[in-house]
């Protein structure tokens, strides 16, 4: 059996992956996180996803790696990590009562054979309307601080999160059910690594 290595240093990955019952180990990627303005959303997360996997496959053999990038899109921008506090709040108050994408790419790929396998998983979210104070709370909590479209989903950032049409998994940053069923396509059966275990 080969190994199952997360290129990502996310701990809501990990934590994720755990969720599955699954065996792997974490070797974050070091490629850069530059999306290309060029491109379409859909294409910017399938291209980081395939760039982490590929840093993590040139150093690995006998494995697999799952690697995964996740941003927000609204109004023909690109959402990503807020680099400061100002730039947390500017992004909460574009989302405030309004509707968004979170958009997920993974990649799962054959660090031997070369084989690989890419796909998109998009979730709509609906955000409450927010005011100034609720903001800057938010802010302060730190939680948006390195979180794709400044809030997270499973944390304090899921008051202001009024519903959502998708994959939860999606915006959390990694789409299990997705994930599960391009891992087949690999020799790893969910299912039968859990009969596995008993």
């Amino acid at each position: 059996m080969k190994r199952i290595i997360l290129a990502s240093a996310s701990p809501r990955r990990k934590e994720l992956l755990e969720n599955l019952g699954l065996a792997f180990e974490v070797e974050p990627s070091e490629s850069e996180e530059i999306p290309d303005a060029a491109l379409e959303p859909h294409e910017v997360v399938k291209r980081l996803s395939l760039e982490k996997a590929e840093a993590v496959a040139r150093k690995q053999r006998n494995a697999i790696i799952i690697a995964a990038d996740t941003i927000g899109f609204l109004d023909g921008m690109i959402l990503g990590k807020p680099s400061n506090e100002d730039e947390a709040r500017r992004m909460l108050r574009l989302l405030s009562g309004r509707t968004h994408l979170v958009i997920t790419g993974f990649t799962i790929l054959d660090a031997d054979r070369g084989k690989r396998l890419s796909r998109i998983v998009e979730t709509k979210v609906y955000i409450k309307p927010l005011d100034s104070e609720e903001i800057n709370a938010y802010v302060q909590s730190g939680e948006p601080m390195d979180k794709a479209g400044a809030y997270a989903i499973q944390g304090l950032g899921s008051i202001i999160v009024e519903r959502i049409e998708g994959d939860y998994y999606n915006v959390v940053g990694l789409p299990l059910s997705a994930l599960a069923d391009g891992l087949k396509e690999f020799g790893v059966d969910i299912w039968r690594e859990q009969l596995n275990r008993r």
